[in-house]
């Protein structure tokens, strides 16, 4: 069966229950989302009651919870250690508010080593998700990254590293195809790509694939997201990751950009189900 979902909301008016609500307005058997803004560690408490609301709603809409994902904050950085405990400690709090949640999986940037060096960088990640996976169920799953600025997780030798030094069996991987383009990973070649990573750490490991086109060419290190069909990637190469067989278990979320304030999810969701792209899609929102 296809999981197909997006980024969604998480409002301190109806928390999950919004979340839920708005995936399912798309067209959605899945979804992602941030416990608070992703650009700070502001929280509020969790309402119990509208989580209960959430998760019945969910079940009522045959969406599977452990399907779902979560996404941690991207100010968090393990790699460097300016503000490591902080970041150590954060992070620990954010899985058990996705504990208290119900949800299973939490998307993680590895982290910037700020010109510490990639042998260090790689140590201080090691080191920092060992700490916080001793005290948890959750499932953290590392995301590859396009290679910006000094962004450690970009290939699969860096991935292949991290997880080797975790002592717990509750980490995995989030693919991103705009990510993975940038960093160099050609997505005509996707089926390729796939066997490397099997080979090297194992299929096992990708809980979560974030489809989204890209902006910049192969190998830029940018990482500026583009809308479905609309980058360099192109819809079919999306079409053969979204669909392909040794992924068809796995959720795949899209992170593409609004058009004029309004969110493309519905409409890039219905090509996909479709298999056929709409070229018109972009006037259409404008």
């Amino acid at each position: 069966m296809l999981l197909i979902g997006s980024h969604v909301g998480f409002t301190k008016d109806e928390e999950l229950l919004g979340s839920v609500k708005e995936a399912l307005s798309y067209g959605e058997n899945t979804f992602m989302f941030y416990t608070g803004a992703p650009q700070n560690t502001l929280r509020r408490e969790i309402n119990n009651n509208l989580t209960e609301e959430a998760l019945k709603l969910m079940e009522e809409n045959n969406i599977d919870k452990t399907k779902v994902i979560v996404h941690a904050p991207y100010i968090i950085n393990l790699a460097n250690t300016e503000k490591y405990d902080f970041a150590v400690s954060f992070l620990k709090n954010e899985c058990k508010r996705v504990e208290a949640l119900g949800m299973k999986y939490l998307v993680l940037h590895p982290g910037s080593h700020v010109g510490l060096g990639k042998e260090v960088g790689i140590k201080n990640i090691i080191n920092g998700l060992n700490e916080v996976l001793v005290d948890t169920n959750i499932t953290i799953l590392l995301e590859t990254m396009a290679g910006k600025g000094t962004e450690l997780g970009i290939t699969i030798s860096e991935i292949k590293e991290i997880i080797e030094g975790i002592n717990y069996q509750n980490i995995g991987v989030c693919l991103d195809t705009c990510h993975l383009n940038d960093s160099g990973v050609d997505i005509k070649d996707f089926d390729k790509y796939l066997e490397d990573f099997d080979k090297e750490i194992g299929i096992k490991y990708i809980k979560c694939i974030h489809v989204n086109d890209s902006k910049n060419e192969l190998n830029s290190h940018k990482d500026r997201h583009e809308n479905i069909g609309f980058g360099t990637i192109g819809f079919d190469n999306l079409i053969n990751v979204i669909y392909n067989d040794k992924l068809k278990d796995i959720p795949k979320i899209l992170e593409t950009p609004y058009v004029n304030k309004i969110p493309p999810y519905k409409y890039e969701i219905d090509m996909i189900k479709e298999k056929k792209f709409d070229k018109e899609l972009l006037n259409k929102l404008n």
